[in-house]
């Protein structure tokens, strides 16, 4: 019951930051955010079980990586992207740290704490839920690069040419 009043209040706290945004794709980052969510709290009674057991070493790991490549990322952005008032609100292109590597270091974290919950206890429920954060994800950063085109041209193209959306030399 205790998992239903904390995804009913940060699912009405994610639902009110959504509204207040005007990009296209931000209800496809809520579901991403949603998924998430509910992977978490899915899997909420196993996240300290065994906590020295193989796989919640390697858990731990991916959610330890989301968390540093999410701070990078945030701070990142605020420094070298010249953000109007908003992080997401950019100015400059930023090609530095991370983003120099991969152009949605935030939406890659995204999914390192999916696979780090998703291992917390994974069952088929959890599966599908990591699959819908991977696509919700995947359909946020296809809508942003929409956005990031117009608004840099040329220079995002070129930057696109040179990086992957998520994993370095992959994807």
């Amino acid at each position: 019951m205790i998992e239903f009043g904390i995804f009913f209040i940060i699912s009405i706290l994610l639902l009110f930051f959504t509204v207040l945004r005007s990009q296209r794709y931000r209800f496809y980052r809520f579901f991403a955010f949603e998924s998430l969510l509910i992977l978490v709290l899915l899997n909420s009674d196993q996240w300290f079980d065994d906590p020295i057991s193989f796989i919640q070493l390697i858990s731990w790991f991916f959610l330890f990586i989301s968390l540093i490549l999410a701070v990078h990322g945030f701070m990142i952005l605020k420094t070298g992207g010249s953000p109007k008032k908003d992080i997401e609100d950019t100015t400059e292109l930023v090609v530095a740290g991370a983003y120099k590597y991969i152009r949605h270091p935030l939406y890659c974290s995204l999914f390192l704490a999916g696979i780090g919950a998703f291992l917390k206890d994974p069952n088929i429920y959890a599966l599908l839920l990591l699959l819908l954060l991977f696509i919700f994800v995947f359909l946020t950063a296809k809508f942003e690069e929409r956005d990031n085109l117009l608004k840099f041209g040329s220079a995002y193209r070129e930057y696109m040419e040179k990086t992957k959306m998520f994993i370095p030399l992959l994807v």
